[in-house]
Formats: C-alpha cells, structure tokens, sequence
C-alpha cells in the first residue's frame, strides 16, 4: 500500500473524544499535495493514526451545512 502524505492546515475543532484519547475532529487538511479540503475523522491523541473519515469540499460542506440547518433537533 503506498503512503498518504497529509498535512492538517488548520484544526477547526474536536466533536468528541473517546475513553482510548481518540478525537473526533474537523480539520483542513491537504492529502497528497493537493489543494486542502475540510476533512471530518477519528484522530490518536498525537495524530500519528486516524480512522475513516469523509473529506468534503467548500461547496460540500455548505451544503451539508444547510442540511443540518434544516433539521428539527
């Protein structure tokens, strides 16, 4: 399996953290040298490991946005 290079541009904030110190966090993060992305996954405690995640665009995550907006919770 070859490498993924990433670099986290920009932490945006945690949303959880579990019992073993792994945050669920959203951050900016540029995968591979390519232009950064909002990316929203499980992090160890020194981001060395990370778990599956989903990685959105600007007009993605706007959208997601106006998704959760319209939620009744």
């Amino acid at each position: 399996m070859a490498d993924i290079k990433y670099e986290i541009t920009e932490t945006i904030g945690a949303i959880s953290e579990n019992n073993k110190g792994w945050s669920k966090e959203l951050n900016l993060i540029s995968w591979n040298d390519r232009a950064p992305k909002y990316d929203l996954r499980d992090w160890s405690p020194e981001h060395e490991k990370m778990g599956k995640g989903i990685t959105l665009s600007k007009e993605e995550l706007i959208k997601l946005k106006e998704l959760l907006n319209g939620l009744d919770l």
